[in-house]
């Protein structure tokens, strides 16, 4: 149930409502935005008659959520969320370029490409140093010397930096040197560490699962929020169809639907999507031209001899004229890149 309150409403009043809520044993999560004020009743709204709430002079009107995604729901925030990443904006208009190797590989590697993709317009840098692989014999990753390599490279360049969690044995490690912690597919309903990442503050890049619905991924944003972790921003990257030319199916639908049910930012992973490099430059502009808020792309200086997914990663070089190109879209759409 979400309640909306009229313009002007003071702070004691909406005090007053909230308390009155909450009696009933709700919580109750307000947003005061520029031209609303919401209350969000999470709990069992069975016990709350709307018609008495709506008899109080300062309710506009009151609104049943029929989803059981709720601080994710576009009703309970009618304003993009916008995440900001040591000043670094995604969401509300704002565009985010994350861009990087699939698997950081040496410092040598990991600083030329930063430095790299930041000159081209990059605003923060992917790096994967655990790296969750189908095959227990592929490279796992450089782990914790991988993370030391990152924040070098976050020195040399100034780049925030974004990499994925495998559990939550490294969430203190990740909570103080991450300046995004990636949630992969794979542990898209790993709800226990979705939990843990709900009591920190570090903004969580969460992406869609192989096989996730729409509500799915949602309601596992539902699970970090609901632990008071609001910076949430989501990544379509791709799921599993009878398709098996591209390593994955680039669902484009995923971004106007997501930003109907959602107020969160949606950004998209074109290298993940298809699995194939030369696919990345019309995935990327076809989720700008969607409406994307962001794309975290695989750039790597030497592809053919990566030890993570060279096959989908673009060079250096490539990935400076995709931004160009990129960056007449967005303009098109509203967004600055």
């Amino acid at each position: 149930m979400v309640v909306i309150l009229k313009q002007g409403t003071s702070k004691d009043e909406i005090v007053k409502i909230t308390k009155n809520i909450e009696k009933r044993g709700l919580k109750v999560s307000t947003v005061v935005g520029d031209k609303l004020i919401v209350l969000g009743l999470i709990g069992d709204t069975s016990k709350v008659d709307s018609t008495i709430l709506e008899a109080n002079d300062c309710v506009e009107r009151v609104l049943h959520v029929q989803e059981p995604f709720k601080r994710a729901n576009r009703m309970f925030k009618p304003e993009d969320t916008i995440v900001d990443v040591n000043g670094v904006k995604i969401g509300g208009g704002h565009f985010g370029l994350i861009a990087g190797p699939c698997s950081v590989e040496s410092e040598e590697q990991i600083i030329e490409i930063a430095k790299s993709v930041k000159k081209s317009g990059a605003t923060m840098l992917r790096g994967g140093a655990f790296k969750p692989r189908t095959s227990p014999y592929s490279f796992q990753g450089l782990k914790d010397e991988g993370l030391d390599l990152l924040l070098k490279a976050k020195k040399a360049t100034g780049l925030p930096i974004v990499t994925e969690i495998m559990s939550t044995d490294y969430l203190d490690r990740f909570a103080n040197d991450v300046d995004v912690i990636q949630v992969g597919a794979r542990n898209m309903q790993n709800f226990e560490l979705l939990k843990e990442l709900g009591k920190i503050r570090k903004p969580i890049l969460l992406k869609r699962g192989l096989s996730a619905t729409y509500e799915e991924l949602l309601m596992s944003a539902e699970y970090i929020m609901a632990g008071g972790n609001d910076n949430v921003i989501l990544c379509e990257r791709g799921i599993r169809t009878f398709e098996t030319y591209t390593r994955n199916t680039l669902d484009v639908a995923a971004i106007p639907v997501i930003k109907r049910l959602s107020h969160l930012p949606i950004i998209i992973d074109p290298s993940h999507s298809a699995g194939k490099w030369w696919l990345v430059e019309p995935l990327a502009k076809a989720a700008v031209a969607a409406g994307a808020d962001g794309l975290i792309i695989e750039v790597h200086n030497d592809p053919a001899n990566a030890l993570c997914d060279g096959q989908q990663s673009i060079k250096p070089d490539k990935f400076d004229s995709l931004v160009q190109e990129l960056k007449m879209i967005a303009k098109a759409v509203g967004k600055e890149i």
